[in-house]
């Protein structure tokens, strides 16, 4: 077939031959309002697929997945809940990446756990609608009411006679039709896919190395770049020699570059090859004297001193402090948490083939519509003229969603004239973020005489995510907030059920770039927050659990409670045995873990067991749920007790794995995870299972030792 992509071809994983005829395209959920719009009958090539759901005349259905692919299953979960309301058994379905596009697929960030909870009702009616459709044609064929009709495994099916057609039969003349404005949606008793752990279809691709990730991916002529950038991030290029670089057989070219990192352009200079292995022999010869001037270069314990300074800020609340001085019994801790590097597994990538009058992008985009706009308005492209391709990501966590590095590669394609993939190399990615910011927290709190919170506040003191957009200073902090405001990860019915509460965050400047990473502000605001909550259930000498549950009289969280006391056998907990419990909330989810910890013979503290409980109200598949709560205690285990970014002279000193070790298959405890079933809306999984896992694991710690641990990371076998 002509413009057949021998690509998706080899792989056998979507299916184009058939759409050269007549095929029912449908797709465009009118946002707001609701309503479905379908264009009418189409008539186009196969490849040309630029809609939701195709049905095609050879039978195959391939449904669009128009979020990002970076592990959390959205691949499958999207067109799983299609299916379920279009009447399709899963292999019938082929799955394959939308573009980027946001006037036909919506917003297309992936990110705040948004795909499932933000489209869950869109994509519904979608398949509704689809299905409602075709029953009409049916019903239209044999002369009968559709009422008589329904759909089952891809056919409609007259209840009274049996006859039956394939939807293939029936794509001409449902496509005519005009789509009802509502569509009948199943009751969740009544869903065949939904609610099921159905195999992923990424999963074999990516065991047998057919999955195509941005590093894969190769174009007819393309070049191969890597950069030398500044590593203390804001400074610029005095000079540089590229004699040597030059000499390097295969090194085309070698140019001063930069990158837009909020309101700043990073600097560095390019080495442009025909091999990636050349490239980067040539950045080696290269020699780059930078100017630094103009700037901090900071070191980790000035930031850390700064931060703690900054929390001394904020003019008191003077109702709080009434509240807090009249409590029976106070107490007060600080907490710290360090910067974060993303590291993914794929360090980052991205190939830019630039034109005069279009740009096409392919790589590990977690945030296709913002890099599509934003390149046109850098680039002073239309937006309708820049194609952004997504690939599997290995690993995204935030870092992916940013446009530096579209910026980047699409700025050294058109300066070399020719499509260019710009690849980082691990320390690129690890030493020049952005990164989680650190941050340090003061919390407060009393308790009166009944054992119950009376009053409680936390003030932070970070660097601002996104505060680079603004060179204008802060203003001085504002006092404490007294009973408003809020804490990104603390549960709602503290708000209720805590008499006083006060809240104040300092803003902490500085050159190092940060910005969002798996789970944002809750990451660490939730190691405060819970491990401070612990520490106030043993001053009220009251057990931590139910301190906790009776300062959470909702049914919902009631319930959470309830089913993590009976998973971990809260009331039967052994003597020599540490039990930690933490509950947080954000992206519309809540999750409470219970880590358990023992001291063995070696006289060493071990993690034994983390039990889970999610509760994302309405979901998709439990075995993807599963998965996702399970990576993210082992991300929160590295963070807690194995990594950390810091910074000497201005540069991050953690360059690669033998610095910023991972945790590794001994380091991995039993996990357990399970699920709540409620009627509640669909929450986000990618990141609420881990704001949870560190100040459990420091409340286990210190139960089982009687140390308090406030500060993150920390060496788990000095302890």
């Amino acid at each position: 077939m002509e413009g057949k992509d021998p690509e998706l071809s080899r792989r056998d994983f979507i299916v184009q031959a058939g759409f050269s005829g007549i095929a029912l395209t449908i797709g465009l959920p009118i946002f707001g309002t609701g309503k479905v719009n379908f264009p009418s009958l189409v008539t186009h090539p196969g490849k040309d697929l630029m809609s939701w759901i195709t049905l095609d005349q050879s039978g195959k259905v391939t449904i669009l997945c128009h979020r990002s692919e970076m592990g959390q299953g959205t691949f499958q979960a999207i067109p799983q809940i299609i299916a379920e309301e279009l009447e399709l058994h899963p292999d019938q379905v082929n799955i394959r990446f939308a573009p980027a596009n946001p006037e036909k697929f919506g917003p297309q960030p992936q990110e705040g756990s948004f795909s499932i909870r933000g489209w869950y009702q869109q994509l519904l009616k979608l398949g509704a609608t689809a299905r409602e459709m075709l029953m009409q044609a049916a019903a239209n064929q044999w002369s009968v009411a559709k009422s008589s009709c329904y759909a089952e495994n891809g056919q409609i099916i007259h209840r009274t006679s049996g006859r039956r057609l394939h939807y293939d039969q029936l794509i001409e003349a449902a496509s005519k039709l005009t789509p009802p404005e509502q569509a009948s949606l199943k009751h969740r008793k009544d869903y065949k896919i939904i609610g099921k752990s159905l195999p992923r279809q990424d999963i074999p691709l990516k065991t047998n190395g057919s999955a195509v990730f941005g590093l894969d991916k190769n174009l007819p002529g393309m070049l191969y770049a890597v950069v030398e950038r500044n590593p203390r991030f804001l400074g610029k290029v005095k000079n540089f020699d590229d004699a040597a670089a030059l000499k390097i057989p295969g090194v085309k070219h070698v140019l001063k570059v930069h990158r837009a990192v909020f309101a700043n352009l990073c600097e560095g200079v390019a080495v442009v090859a025909d091999s990636l292995w050349a490239a980067i022999q040539g950045r080696k010869a290269l020699t780059v004297l930078w100017n630094d001037e103009g700037f901090d270069h900071q070191d980790s314990e000035q930031l850390s001193e700064q931060m703690l300074l900054n929390l001394k800020k904020p003019g008191p609340s003077q109702k709080f402090e009434v509240a807090f001085q009249e409590s029976e019994k106070n107490i007060e801790a600080i907490y710290e948490t360090p910067y974060q590097s993303h590291s993914c597994m794929e360090p980052l990538n991205c190939i830019a083939d630039v034109r005069p009058d279009r740009i096409e992008i392919w790589g590990p985009i977690q945030e296709a519509n913002w890099t599509q706009a934003d390149l046109s308005e850098r680039m002073g492209i239309p937006k309708e003229n820049v194609t952004v391709h997504m690939t599997f990501l290995g690993g995204g966590f935030g870092r992916k969603a940013f446009t530096d590095y579209p910026h980047e590669a699409a700025l050294i394609s058109k300066a070399v004239k020719a499509p260019v993939q710009v690849v980082w190399t691990r320390e690129d990615d690890m030493r020049l973020g952005p990164f989680r910011p650190g941050a340090s927290y003061v919390c407060r709190g009393g308790i009166d005489n009944h054992g119950n919170i009376s009053a409680w506040q936390t003030i932070s003191a970070t660097q601002w995510i996104g505060q680079e957009w603004s060179a204008t200073p802060y203003p001085a902090p504002k006092s404490s907030s007294y009973n408003e405001g809020d804490l990104e990860g603390f549960l709602k019915p503290y708000y209720k059920s805590i008499p006083h509460y006060s809240f104040a965050g300092v803003p902490t400047r500085s050159p190092i770039p940060v910005m969002w990473w798996r789970s944002v502000s809750a990451s660490t605001n939730a190691f405060a927050s819970e491990s401070f909550m612990d520490e106030l259930a043993h001053a009220a000498n009251e057990d931590p659990l139910e301190f906790r549950k009776k300062h959470l009289p909702d049914a919902r969280y009631q319930a959470l409670i309830d089913r993590i006391e009976t998973a971990s056998r809260w009331t039967s907990r052994g003597q020599k045995e540490g039990w930690g419990l933490a509950i947080a909330e954000c992206f519309g989810s809540i999750c409470a873990h219970a880590v358990k910890m023992s001291r063995k013979a070696d006289g060493k503290i071990y993690i034994d067991k983390v039990i889970a409980v999610m509760d994302c109200g309405w979901y998709v598949n439990p075995d993807i749920i599963r998965a996702q709560v399970e990576g993210s205690i082992i991300m929160g285990l590295g963070a807690a007790i194995k990594h950390a970014t810091t910074f000497k002279y201005g540069k991050a000193v953690q360059q690669n794995f033998d610095t910023y070790p991972m945790p590794r298959i001994a380091d991995s405890p039993q996990i357990e995870v399970h699920i709540m079933e409620n009627n509640e809306k669909a929450g986000g999984v990618g990141e609420p299972g881990l704001p949870p896992f560190a100040p459990a694991l420091c409340n286990a710690i210190f139960d089982l030792t009687g140390k308090r641990i406030r500060q993150l990371p920390f060496d788990l076998d000095k302890v």
